[in-house]
């Protein structure tokens, strides 16, 4: 049968029952460059009255592609009316409806060839490699379908005097004469930015490096994130970059399962669960003759660089992939599927680590891909389990994953407080841990607490390496009586979208990884990208790989000492801690004497102030201290100088509650000095932990420069920075900064919701943070922002006129998609004249109706709630680390004066008054994270050397970062090249 061909469809409805060949056709079209103008999903649009128009009634899905009609367009790139147009005509425009049914209609399988015209013609013939060649004006495809599309230049324009002939898009955007040279312009400015796509910053020729990313083995949060930083940066970086769906088996099987990923592929992902690209796990690649195979077709595309997210078992065989690639290789072209010259671009494949894993693992590495994100779902899901557990009395045994290693159980004991918690690292004596439960149950349960709770991790076991179910503890419970129930958490830990952390930690290392494959030699052992405290790092793949066997075949030999050693520093200090302040928290008087602690709350409320009290009381406790709150901050001892002595059961649910218990303001010390001693003084206070922001860490130097006048101030003292504004000098991490980027992350996620419901909207958000722009700079990376104004780099008419033309470019590139709404994040000081409000106006007025703009501001949102589970385990850190630099100094001044000089805070050396700590000034200090260090300060040197006083915040911009690699991945640095590519070529 012969088949017609159709020129100048307007419409045409294409239906498939297959959900593989409807998604294909959705972006074979778009490889056409068709733009998608609607989605619709019966299941959740079926109420929307606006989506429902004109959708069909069988379908299940819908997705409507639009081919604009081409004609003049001004020197800003807006569509001339065509009664002010120069040239009258315009090419055909194209509508296309693809729709997912469950039985196809006799009416949409007729034969139809359709003919549609290209101004970009010759760019479409090199996307379709596979094309018919008809004539030098024409080509013919097939889509997914089956449906033959033929492609030309010469449109069917019906005018008398120009007839048929072949054109570009030029043709129908320009003019005559003024216009005419700006579309010269353009077609320049397209040139220079097709060559800074191919050679970024190289001026010779060489091919693009071809790189592949894949998930593997358990999906954790955090992997879309992950593999949206690698396509960015690897385009940005001048590569080409691939996805390997399915994972290993998606190597084996290559063709379809390797996808060349452009920028518009990940947009959207860092807000989605799980991993977009598939994971599976795969039996034949364990076999020489399947890595052959998955070798063969990754020289088929040109990749010579593999970055693979996943667990230690997916990372090992990734490794081995690359020491064999060289002999696999010479074996395909033994074999005849290849030529020596064909395989001789890649003689070496790149291997790069990320690791994707919410049981935190890996060694090496403090935390791993989506290991937060799980924490933070184990400790929602339990704080809502101890609500039901008080109101009954009731215990709770809570099983999470951890099949061989403890660290989510262990970090959801502290963050939940946990009564007992059983981990494979540091087993349970055989037939003794029931007693040992029961005794710490008894105790807890006789100083008041309601409710108890234990977590199992499931890989738990005994001394002889028997498995400890949460069936035995529930039985060991029962027996002391207690109401128990039984909750496993199961794949609710890996659910749901990431966390801030996850984000970051995600897109750092992604782009690192990227930054790795270019920076690579073959002599180059195979890197993991890891975290060491707050920095990114590279490890040696297998060392680290090693590493981690070594903690299974220690628990199996029963050295459980070796097994919770290979574990790193974090690790070992909060099983400590843990045992310190929960296990072990029987009063016992030290032999030097019980330290009289006072804890007091300085700056505005961040989430976390309760859960470093809490950790701060029940450490001083269990070791026979006494801890005191100064009620109301500083101006609460001022005023009436109430103290409160804490006991255990005043704290003990103190882990999960914002905002401050014993208050706070912003009253610093120096507020009334001579009264702040005379309280010091009358409470015979042996340490001072001032928990708070700026206006704490102020107090802390008052205090310290008035030990001269007031001598009861040489006490050790020491500050844990908790600000969401994370502005204290010294230091790259605060309590509550992390619940105050959850809470963003959330709130932005809801606001882009919003813009990509209503389309080609752009939403100015106003965050927190004073004069330091750390939760703009990191808000801005872990959401894809367009731009970020902070107070290190000033706003000013250019900077928006910029943003302005970014954000033009932008919706310009954009295809409709269903995630399209753009964010600007701003910082609450980032300029006193260009307010949140103004620069939305100015977007507004400047945007001539092309995109709404409206101004988001969260507020307060960002002090309050609960604390996250990060900021609870950092607080409980942070609060038993300083309990004990309190105790440091107290023995050091036991050792150096006597009980009558401590109480007076000096002595006299040969008639001269001396302080009576030895090396004053760091017994005043902060606890500080740097890179990978934690370290405790002396406040002295920080204020003079590293403090900005005015703007209060320190010197150091160690989230600088943060703002290049965010425009880096939001596009930001592309636009602006091709934009100044455009402004050059209009010159």
């Amino acid at each position: 049968m012969s088949v017609e061909t159709a020129y100048g469809v307007a419409f045409r409805s294409l239906a498939t029952t297959d959900e593989r060949l409807y998604k294909a056709t959705v972006q074979f079209y778009k490889r056409l460059s068709f733009a998608t103008v609607k989605l619709y999903d019966k299941f959740k649009n079926h109420g929307d009255e606006m989506l429902l128009s004109g959708t069909s009634q069988s379908s299940r899905h819908e997705t409507w592609l639009m081919s604009f009609k081409l004609s003049e367009v001004d020197s800003s790139g807006c569509r001339v009316p065509q009664q002010e147009a120069e040239r009258k005509l315009q090419s055909d425009g194209a509508m296309i409806k693809v729709r997912l049914v469950n039985e196809v209609a006799a009416a949409d399988c007729g034969a139809l060839r359709v003919s549609y015209y290209s101004g970009s013609f010759a760019e479409a013939a090199a996307a379709f490699p596979d094309r018919e060649e008809v004539s030098e004006h024409e080509f013919r495809i097939r889509d997914p379908l089956g449906n033959e599309i033929a492609l030309t230049d010469t449109p069917h324009l019906h005018d008398a005097v120009l007839g048929e002939q072949a054109v570009g898009a030029d043709f129908f955007l320009s003019g005559s004469g003024e216009t005419h040279r700006l579309a010269q312009g353009r077609e320049t400015a397209a040139a220079l930015m097709r060559s800074l796509r191919e050679t970024p910053g190289a001026p010779d020729s060489k091919p693009k490096k071809k790189l592949a990313v894949m998930t593997s083995g358990g999906d954790s949060p955090g992997m879309n994130a992950a593999v949206r930083a690698v396509v960015r940066a690897g385009i940005y970086y001048g590569c080409d970059v691939f996805a390997v769906y399915e994972g290993y088996e998606g190597l084996l099987k290559g063709g379809e399962y390797l996808k060349h990923m452009q920028w518009s592929d990940v947009r959207g992902w860092l807000s989605e669960g799980g991993t977009l690209i598939g994971t599976a796990r795969c039996m034949e690649f364990r076999e020489r003759k399947g890595r052959k195979q998955a070798a063969a077709n990754l020289i088929e595309q040109g990749i010579d660089a593999l970055v693979v997210c996943g667990g230690d078992g997916s990372l090992t065989g990734a490794d081995l992939f690359r020491s064999e690639w060289p002999s696999l290789v010479e074996e395909l072209v033994s074999d005849g599927r290849f030529t020596a010259q064909q395989v001789h671009p890649y003689r070496n494949l790149t291997i790069v680590g990320l690791v994707g894993s919410i049981d935190n693992d890996m060694s090496g590495t403090d935390s791993t891909i989506g290991a937060y994100s799980a924490l933070e779902r184990i400790c929602e899901m339990v704080d809502y389990i101890d609500a039901t557990a008080k109101s009954h009395s009731r215990a709770f045994v809570v099983e999470v994953m951890g099949r061989h290693c403890g660290w989510l159980a262990l970090m959801a004991g502290i963050a939940t407080a946990a009564d007992y918690i059983f981990i494979p690292e540091r087993a349970a004596p055989q037939n003794k841990w029931q007693d040992e439960m029961k005794e710490v149950c008894r105790r807890h349960k006789a100083k008041g607490r309601r409710n108890i709770t234990v977590i199992v991790a499931e890989g738990a076991l005994d001394t002889e390496l028997n498995p400890i179910t949460a069936e035995q503890v529930k039985t060991a419970l029962v027996e002391l009586g207690l109401d128990t129930r039984i909750t496993t958490l199961g794949h609710v830990q890996r659910g749901g979208t990431a966390v801030a952390h996850d984000r970051w930690l995600a897109t750092m290392q992604g782009v690192d990884a990227v930054k790795a494959v270019l920076e690579m030699t073959p002599d180059t052992p195979s890197p993991l990208i890891g975290i060491l405290e707050e920095k990114i790092i590279r490890i040696p793949l297998m060392e680290s790989v090693k590493l981690t066997k070594q903690v299974a075949a220690a628990i199996q030999e029963k050295d459980f000492d070796k097994a919770i050693s290979l574990r790193d520093t974090e690790f070992i200090e909060l099983y400590e801690s843990f045992i310190s302040t929960t296990i072990k928290d029987s009063t016992a008087v030290p032999e030097s004497g019980p330290l009289r602690v006072a804890i007091v709350h300085v700056g505005a409320p961040s989430a976390a102030l309760n859960a470093a009290t809490r950790a701060a009381s029940l450490y001083c406790l269990a070791n026979g201290h006494k801890p005191f709150a100064i009620i109301n901050g500083f101006s609460g001892l001022i005023q009436t100088g109430e103290v409160r002595e804490l006991s255990w059961i005043d704290v003990e649910d103190w882990h999960n509650l914002g905002g401050s218990e014993i208050g706070t303001n912003r009253c610093a010390a120096a507020d009334d000095m001579g009264a702040v001693a005379y309280h010091f003084q009358k409470n015979e206070f042996d340490g001072l932990i001032i928990i708070g922001g700026f206006e704490g860490f102020k107090s802390l130097q008052q205090l310290y420069s008035a030990r001269s006048q007031y001598p009861v101030f040489n006490i050790p003292m020491v500050m844990i920075p908790s600000t969401v504004s994370n502005n204290v000098p010294g230091t790259e991490y605060s309590l509550g900064t992390d619940t105050c980027l959850n809470a963003l992350v959330n709130y932005t996620d809801a606001i882009k919701q919003s813009a990509s419901a209503t389309r080609r909207r752009v939403f100015v958000v106003e965050v927190q943070g004073g004069h330091s722009g750390y939760v703009a700079s990191f808000t801005g990376l872990v959401t894809g922002a367009v731009s970020v104004y902070t107070p290190e780099k000033k706003i000013d008419l250019h900077s928006i006129q910029e943003d302005l033309a970014l954000l033009k470019e932008n919706f310009r590139h954009d295809q409709g998609e269903n995630r399209n709404g753009k964010l600007l994040i701003r910082n609450e000081q980032a300029s006193s004249i260009y307010t949140t409000e103004l620069i939305a106006d100015i977007i507004a007025e400047q945007s001539n109706g092309r995109f709404g703009v409206r101004t988001a501001v969260p507020g307060h949102v960002q002090q309050g709630g609960v604390p996250s589970s990060k900021d609870r385990v950092a607080a409980c850190r942070f609060a038993v680390k300083s309990v004990k630099f309190l105790e440091s100094w107290n023995e050091k001044a036991k050792q150096a004066a006597s009980h009558d000089d401590r109480q007076l805070g000096f002595r006299y050396v040969k008639g001269v008054k001396t302080p009576m700590l030895p090396n004053n000034d760091a017994s005043a200090a902060v606890i500080c994270v740097n890179g990978s260090t934690v370290s405790f300060k002396p406040v002295n040197d920080l204020w003079q050397n590293e403090t900005d006083v005015e703007l209060r915040k320190g010197h150091d911009i160690h989230w600088s970062e943060f703002t290049k690699v965010g425009d880096i991945l939001s596009g930001r640095c592309n636009l602006r090249k091709e934009v100044d590519a455009m402004r050059a070529a209009s010159a």
